[in-house]
């Protein structure tokens, strides 16, 4: 494996340089990264690591890869950028070829994956007044506890998180909150018969990789058709081979009535995002009254088409499952050797989590610190909780040195 030195900048310079122009609204670990490939990136010093967070799983087919980076540079010397004011040669493409790839009729590209679930809280409403009969301004729309669905205000205004929501108010109306898992709860909210949809991440992975029981997206959705409420599943982080299915409501075959796409729907190379729908739900959003300067771009469906062409072909999806099987177990055995570190772990296809107990005063964020120094990089969420999801093309051999890598560091402790 080829290491080299660069010569340009320093941790120290790169880190005090973002210190002091940039905004501080972020925590990294202090590595200052230069390079991917595959499972790994290289810092500046030339060292390497087996990247366990994969920018937020949007980098599911690994870093860089080939094929995904071929199509980005090949349009991107033909033609960037059109805007949706004429035609282009590619975005028809796409859209069959993600509508077909998941079985829609329509889809709507947009970039982020906040974008996307506001896109999808729109034609909701849209839908709520245009085919539902809702009265104007009434909708209201059914989030669950501890979700993470994007910063807009609006998405903030569903968030129960205070790092995520104090002091960002007002706060937009008509949104609904009921418990995480919860089948009971969500029943007696869609009594209201003003409610549009149902927004829910079929495993959050924000809250820290939490899975519902088996069925309960099943039921969640049944309820929604019984109560004419459109379910919609947020899939940014959650789908797209993470959790061992091509979506994570493939476990329960939901299809969900609109599905929100994003992250590795470019394979981390640009930011694309989708949402798709039926002709009924979509097709009540005409000609100027949502849109995008840069959704649908050209550089963007090429690069859509081939990250996902990457997940098929590589069964990336198989691969997830296979050895998120084998991860899972294998943390499961580090648990019982230390249960006074680890309280649990859990996961789904190669979307794992560590919940860490304090243990002489060291939390999540010294044990992700221990790891970068053992060559493997993690990042906490929400205090004691560490995520592991490392790119879908991992092998077994990879997998069983990084299980060796967290054993060290948790022995270590």
């Amino acid at each position: 494996m080829e290491t080299f030195m660069s010569n340009r900048t320093t941790p120290k310079q790169a880190i005090e340089l973002e210190d002091k122009y940039g905004a501080h609204n972020y925590h990294p670990l202090p590595v200052v990264l230069e390079r991917g490939e595959g499972v790994y990136v290289w810092d500046v010093n030339g060292k390497h690591y087996f990247d366990f967070l994969a920018a937020y799983s949007a980098v599911n087919q690994g870093h860089c890869h080939p094929k995904i980076i071929a199509a980005l540079i090949e349009q991107a010397q033909k033609l960037t950028l059109t805007s949706r004011a004429f035609y282009n040669d590619v975005l028809g493409e796409y859209e069959q070829f993600i509508t077909s790839y998941f079985g829609y009729e329509k889809v709507l590209p947009m970039n982020t994956g906040a974008e996307g679930v506001e896109t999808a809280i729109k034609l909701a409403r849209k839908w709520a007044y245009e085919i539902k009969g809702v009265a104007e301004n009434e909708a209201k729309i059914i989030v669950c506890k501890n979700n993470f669905h994007g910063r807009t205000i609006t998405i903030v205004s569903a968030s129960n998180d205070p790092e995520a929501r104090n002091n960002f108010g007002p706060y937009t109306p008509g949104i609904i909150t009921v418990e995480y898992n919860n089948i009971e709860e969500l029943a007696n909210a869609l009594k209201d018969k003003t409610v549009a949809g149902f927004l829910i991440e079929p495993v959050q992975g924000e809250a820290g990789v939490i899975i519902p029981d088996e069925g309960y997206l099943k039921k969640c959705f049944d309820l929604c058709k019984q109560h004419h409420v459109l379910f919609i599943a947020d899939e940014i982080q959650s789908g797209l081979g993470r959790t061992g299915k091509r979506l994570a409501c493939d476990h329960e075959n939901v299809h969900a009535d609109i599905l929100i796409l994003g992250k590795a729907l470019s394979g981390g190379t640009y930011p694309v995002s989708a949402v798709l729908a039926s002709n009924e739900i979509m097709l009540c959003i005409k000609p100027g009254q949502h849109g995008s300067t840069y959704g649908g771009n050209p550089v963007a469906c090429k690069v859509g088409i081939a990250a996902l062409s990457v997940l098929r072909d590589e069964q990336l999806a198989e691969n997830s499952a296979r050895l998120g099987t084998l991860f899972l177990n294998e943390l499961k055995t580090i648990q019982a050797e230390y249960p006074e570190l680890i309280k649990t772990v859990r996961g789904k296809g190669l979307f794992c989590a560590m919940v860490i107990a304090e243990h002489k005063g060291k939390s999540a964020w010294e044990v992700c610190m221990e790891l970068m120094k053992n060559g493997l990089l993690a990042k906490p969420t929400h205090g004691d909780i560490i995520r592991f999801a490392p790119p879908l093309i991992i092998t077994e051999e990879q997998v069983m040195e990084c299980v060796g890598i967290i054993r060290k560091t948790i022995k270590e402790f």
